[in-house]
């Protein structure tokens, strides 16, 4: 494998800005640095589908051009960065992995102007399942995506894309989204950090699906960063959450800060395995020691299990998420009327669970990156092949259904090397909490460390 050319393709993207900004690196150069490394990688990935070069160097030399003035653009001034090919981005085509939905849109989606907004230089999409309905990435417009760490695997889905580049250094941030853990899954199997928010802080608006066009916002569903470090998540979704449209004009959002400053004053829970969705041996063993090394870093230990079960979990998500991915489900209102009922209880329960829990650790899915497997949806297995595809569901319902926060952060690498994190569930609307707990753990454990070859 040919070497880097520059180290700084794997800095974190608070620290190129810095660095833009004060004129000690040129957006340009790393704008140039990531198309290198576009052509050395991305054929064996397929991670990043569409790049434009030339409007992304227009906009790198404008943000070099203001740092000569002084002038500073953003939070990300200068920063190259992809966006997820469900988001819709001006100029640039938008596919959604979905032949139908194919075409370059005239405007921003809301999330990806805020980014904009912050200084970033947009310069490519990254691939996703067909209507982002997959825990693998594949589609018939650009077709299969690779795991850096083994590219006879899947990255995830449907952020699957995302993490590939973000592990191969091919991008300094990613926006991604999530539904049934497509922020968590690919950040989980690819060894990134990723953060799902609190349902409805960060607007949906531009996002397939649903179609394009579309103004409604989609229950379950949220948008959110990936990125190789936990400070580039805490930064960017101060850009992305708010209102927007004309809630604006009287809501405000103002999140709590982190429930505690330190690890040692964080009381913390753990949900590490399930007789209902065991995790294998080699990802358990990886949890069990970072939840060690938590607790002996002083992290106050709560025993209290969860007030929920993952059948329960699984059970309500597959209600509330299958007419959203499938038009031609025939739940009817009031079916889902009930669902939402149970749903809305269930929130409940959980308030009150963590007024003696800060944050919670749980595993992201019962295995650890599996072998591409494209077969008919039903028929697929994980890496086994006695384990059903759909257990893939087990472990991310907690945050989805009831709309909590939880952010990803690679802890530990199985035996046959392949990432492992851990999921950090909060209580509703205390993503500081698990981001700030994130970053702790990031600093005890080592955080991201990039595949073999990569760096």
């Amino acid at each position: 494998m040919p070497g880097v050319v520059s180290e700084f393709a794997l800095w974190p993207a608070h620290r190129l800005a810095a660095a833009i900004r004060a004129g000690e690196l040129s957006s340009r150069a790393v704008l140039d640095e990531y198309l290198a490394r576009l052509d050395r990688f991305n054929p064996q990935l397929n991670a990043v589908v569409t790049v434009d070069p030339d409007s992304a160097r227009r906009a790198a030399d404008a943000a070099d051009a203001a740092s000569v003035r002084g002038e500073d653009l953003g939070p990300l001034h200068g920063v190259p960065m992809t966006i997820k090919d469900s988001f819709d981005t001006a100029g640039l085509r938008t596919t959604c992995g979905h032949p139908e939905w194919d075409r370059v849109p005239a405007h921003d989606a809301v999330a990806v102007a805020r980014l904009r907004g912050a200084g970033a230089v947009i310069f490519g999409k990254t691939n996703v399942p067909t209507r982002t309905a997959n825990w693998q990435t594949a589609n018939p417009i650009f077709g299969a995506t690779n795991n850096p760490w083994d590219t006879a695997r899947s990255p995830g889905g449907s952020s699957g894309g995302a993490a590939a580049a973000l592990a191969a250094g091919l991008t300094a941030l990613e926006l991604g989204s999530d539904i049934a853990g497509s922020i968590r899954v690919p950040a989980n199997w690819c060894g990134v950090c990723g953060h799902k928010p609190s349902w409805g802080i960060v607007p949906q608006r531009g996002h397939l699906p649903p179609p394009p066009g579309s103004l409604i916002d989609t229950d379950l569903g949220v948008m959110g960063p990936m990125a190789r470090d936990v400070a580039d998540l805490q930064l960017t979704l101060d850009l992305l959450a708010g209102p927007d449209g004309p809630p604006a004009d009287g809501w405000r959002l103002d999140l709590p800060p982190p429930r505690a400053p330190e690890l040692s004053q964080l009381r913390v829970a753990t949900w590490l395995d399930d007789p209902a969705y065991p995790v294998y041996e080699d990802v358990r063993t990886v949890l069990e020691s970072a939840a060690r090394a938590v607790y002996d870093a002083g992290a106050q230990r709560v025993d209290t299990p969860p007030p929920t079960t993952l059948e329960e979990l699984v059970g309500l998500h597959q209600i509330l998420l299958y007419p959203l991915m499938e038009p031609s489900s025939d739940l009817s209102h009031r079916q889902w009327l009930a669902a939402d009922a149970r749903r809305q209880q269930l929130r409940a329960r959980l308030a009150e669970y963590f007024t003696g829990v800060d944050v919670l650790l749980t595993p992201v899915t019962v295995a650890p990156a599996i072998p591409h497997d494209h077969r008919e949806f039903l028929d697929r297995t994980l890496g086994d092949g006695n384990r059903s595809y759909l257990d893939l569901f087990g472990w991310i319902g907690l945050a989805t259904v009831a709309y909590l926060p939880a952010t990803v952060v690679p802890v530990g690498r199985t035996s046959a090397g392949l990432p492992v994190g851990v999921q950090i569930v909060g209580p509703y609307l205390h993503d500081r909490t698990t981001l700030a707990a994130a970053r702790a753990i990031e600093e005890l454990l080592g955080g991201f460390v990039a595949p073999p070859g990569y760096s």
